[in-house]
């Protein structure tokens, strides 16, 4: 049976998808290819570097593949040999984010087994909330990913990926956990970190306090973590 008029009416097309009549499910949002030569390398270094700067100068809305280009002062057509459409571009930028602090967490992994770990914990959420007032593009690439149901469903899988980090560090604290909990703990952890450090950047928001709250969400859980695998029988 052909589906009517109204029917097709209330499909929703994805705007991030490469084909515009695409009425595929949501899917990961990847460059068209990546750089092998130094020379790309600088090309591709450079279009996300101006990318950046424009998210935080106009916000997502008027944010335009040209105006990367242009900025970058890279030809509109080598943008598009690397990146099919703004939203590849921010899907990239979130990755770029999320390795960036798995790196500096996995550097700071030998610690978390210690007795001292909740010192640890208090420290790397400083660290982290430095990050998003000392570069405002954050919270706009967090925003940008909001746009579509393929952004969404990337920065999930982003997400995912941080998360066996977290969940590898998680090990020596909750022994007796099953791996796929431990996994899921990971996950909620990840989601709650991202979710409120930018909360913590709103306007009129007042950012100690946030991070404060935050700090007291993730002790009082994974004490309470900690408790359940070490009683298990």
């Amino acid at each position: 049976m052909q589906p009517t008029t109204r029917n097709r009416a209330r499909r929703r097309v994805d705007p991030a998808l490469e084909n515009p009549q695409s009425l595929e499910e949501p899917q990961e949002l990847l460059p068209r290819k990546r750089p092998t030569q130094e020379r790309s390398q600088r090309k591709f270094d450079a279009l996300l570097a101006a990318s950046r700067e424009l998210l935080t100068d106009v916000g997502f809305e008027s944010f335009t593949c040209e105006e990367v280009a242009a900025r970058a002062d890279v030809p509109i057509g080598t943008l598009y040999q690397f990146f099919a459409n703004k939203y590849v571009i921010v899907c990239e930028l979130n990755r770029q984010d999320l390795v960036g602090v798995q790196h500096e967490l996995a550097q700071f992994g030998g610690e978390v087994p210690s007795l001292d770990w909740l010192r640890f914990l208090n420290s790397f959420v400083d660290h982290m909330a430095g990050l998003w007032t000392s570069d405002p593009s954050r919270r706009e690439v967090w925003l940008a990913m909001q746009s579509t149901p393929s952004t969404r469903a990337t920065g999930v899988i982003h997400e995912k990926q941080f998360a066996e980090t977290v969940a590898k560090m998680l090990g020596p604290l909750t022994p007796r956990t099953r791996r796929d909990r431990r996994l899921m703990m990971a996950e909620v952890l990840v989601h709650v970190v991202y979710s409120m450090l930018n909360f913590s950047v709103q306007d009129g928001q007042s950012h100690a306090d946030a991070v404060a709250e935050l700090k007291r969400l993730m002790i009082a859980y994974l004490l309470v973590a900690e408790k359940e695998s070490r009683t298990k029988d």
